[in-house]
């Protein structure tokens, strides 16, 4: 489903935010991502989503190298991945049904397939009843879950996560990556970075760990789960 083989991204500065970096990601796995910080985790999420290219090797997504994809399928591409951010980028002066629908106003979607979508993804999330609230109105998990519903509502074969728990705690941190599991089991393939490898260590996924943008274990495949 994603293959990175021997990427390398140089930026202009000739600093090198990831070096020959190389492995695969199984459809329907979920996988995480952890290093330090500038170690290149978010270097290598925004490769995938085509928001900046490798300087040297290949990434595959599905089978296509998307060294093939122009400027004018990039929408196409990205509407197959959902991204949960950190810090949720949601709209605050619309309301949680309107944050979530973005995505399928911006694709086309009719409005009874906009409502259906939307409320399934919020009744996923356990926010069904907060569909008319206003953002700030929600603890920071629940805006947090806002975000993964805005991330699903396109049912996406990708889920990409940069660290979704980070300005969380423990509890809630755990219940988020609890959500993102129970996507996983229904056949989306999930990469989560995250720092939190106290968490993450208990979940016995596999771990990919980047250091001064090298990949340092994890590339094998699903035995090396911690």
């Amino acid at each position: 489903m994603i293959s990175f083989d021997r990427v390398t991204k140089r930026y202009e500065a000739g600093h090198d935010a990831l070096r020959e970096v190389s492995f695969d990601i199984e459809k329907d796995e979920l996988v995480f991502l952890t290093g330090h910080s500038g170690a290149g985790k978010s270097t290598l999420l925004r490769l995938i989503m085509l928001m900046d290219r490798p300087t040297r090797g290949q990434v595959t997504i599905d089978g296509r190298n998307l060294s093939s994809v122009g400027k004018r399928a990039i929408p196409a591409h990205r509407r197959g991945i959902g991204v949960v951010f950190q810090n949720h980028r949601l709209l605050f002066d619309r309301t949680v049904f309107d944050n979530v629908a973005l995505p399928l106003i911006i694709a086309g979607y009719d409005h009874r397939e906009i409502g259906r979508r939307v409320r399934a993804a919020l009744d996923k999330v356990g926010l069904l009843r907060h569909e008319h609230a206003m953002p700030l109105s929600l603890s920071g998990g629940e805006q947090q879950r806002v975000g993964i519903a805005r991330a699903v509502v396109g049912r996406p074969n990708i889920l990409l996560a940069d660290e979704p728990t980070g300005n969380l705690d423990p509890e809630l941190s755990a219940e988020i990556m609890r959500l993102f599991e129970a996507f996983n089991q229904v056949g989306v393939t999930v990469l989560i970075a995250s720092h939190d490898l106290v968490l993450i260590s208990r979940l016995h996924h596999r771990i990919l760990t980047l250091k001064d943008g090298r990949l340092i274990s994890g590339a094998s495949g699903p035995g090396d789960a911690l």
